[in-house]
């Protein structure tokens, strides 16, 4: 089980040896008009924030979260996987994507958020925080860096109390603004995408059934896949239909077994770089167990970006595209 070290803010012996070494971000003394720190609760552990100076984000959750909040003119620089380049493409913030630094194309490193300089790092536990690769909350805090976790991924860290996408996207964008400041404008955006989704569940078909859905992301011997604390599925519960994947995790694999025997009406593609959603689409074809698949059948394939699919405010699009496919099919 892993579990939080205490987070606290660094001892002067600390960030003495820090600076002496060349090791680290360096710590300012605070000005005398700097905002008091604000502290929030980050996976269950209190965690106290100075204002940052020298934010970085990871992925497009972090850095779309960073962008609708109106903060990529603070920001020191934000580090994607190029598998993501499509998503940027896409994106409403393509401007901000423009101007502020992309500091990697592959995964975040602690050598990269250090080389930096950065204060504050907002990533998700597992695909950016890690252990086994060595960029942790604590061990940046060993750094003189602040962290904050995407509530989506806490389940995987210490906080056991898994919380549903949607609500877990709405938590980091009220944590993130209450940290930088723009308290007014979270709470605008969380009520804007809070009415969005409600117009697109008001739009279901009184009375209907859930439409099944399989969300196929990628792989050959067993398909990786959204489960039930991962976006789609409230993407999916939003517009009508059920994940007929419902275990107690996030993004995950199962056997093609029970996908097969789930019968799903509907098959989401994620679309990001590498693979093309038709390569995609044109596997599943090729599995012959798959040839029982209602949604194979049918022809019934919708194909989804790879930033709407991720945590973040493009969720809520993800979802009005989706009801939209699904009344454009009678469901």
């Amino acid at each position: 089980m892993i579990r939080f070290a205490k987070r606290r803010s660094l001892a002067a012996p600390l960030v003495a040896a820090l600076l002496a070494t060349g090791c680290g971000a360096s710590v300012q003394p605070a000005a005398q008009d700097d905002p008091p720190p604000v502290t929030i609760s980050n996976c269950g552990v209190p965690v106290t924030y100075p204002r940052p100076q020298r934010p970085v984000s990871y992925e497009v959750s972090g850095a779309e979260k960073m962008f609708a909040l109106g903060l990529a003119g603070q920001m020191r620089g934000y580090v994607m996987n190029s598998l993501g380049d499509p998503s940027i493409a896409g994106s409403p913030w393509r401007d901000d994507y423009a101007r502020v630094p992309r500091l990697g194309t592959s995964r975040i490193t602690r050598e990269i958020v250090v080389d930096a300089k950065a204060d504050w790092v907002l990533a998700g536990w597992g695909s950016g925080f890690s252990e086994e690769r060595g960029i942790t909350p604590h061990l940046l805090d060993q750094v003189g860096i602040r962290s904050y976790l995407h509530t989506e991924t806490c389940w995987g860290y210490g906080d056991k109390r898994p919380v549903p996408p949607l609500e877990a996207l709405y938590a980091d964008l009220r944590n993130i603004g209450k940290i930088f400041g723009v308290e007014q404008r979270a709470e605008g955006l969380v009520a804007e995408l809070q009415g969005r989704v409600a117009k697109v569940e008001q739009s279901r078909p009184a009375g209907a059934a859930p439409v099944s859905v399989f969300v196929y992301d990628s792989g050959t011997d067993q398909p990786y896949t959204a489960g039930r604390y991962a976006p789609p599925t409230d993407i999916i519960a939003a517009a009508g239909g059920r994940n007929v994947v419902g275990v107690e995790k996030s993004w995950t694999t199962v056997g093609w077994e029970p996908v097969v025997a789930a019968e799903p009406e509907v098959i989401i593609i994620i679309d990001y770089a590498g693979q093309s959603a038709a390569d995609k689409r044109a596997f599943l074809e090729s599995l012959p167990a798959m040839q029982s698949v209602p949604a194979v059948q049918q022809d019934r394939y919708f194909v989804l970006s790879y930033g709407d699919a991720v945590s973040g405010p493009r969720n809520v699009k993800g979802a009005e595209e989706f009801a939209a496919y699904l009344r454009s099919i009678g469901r």
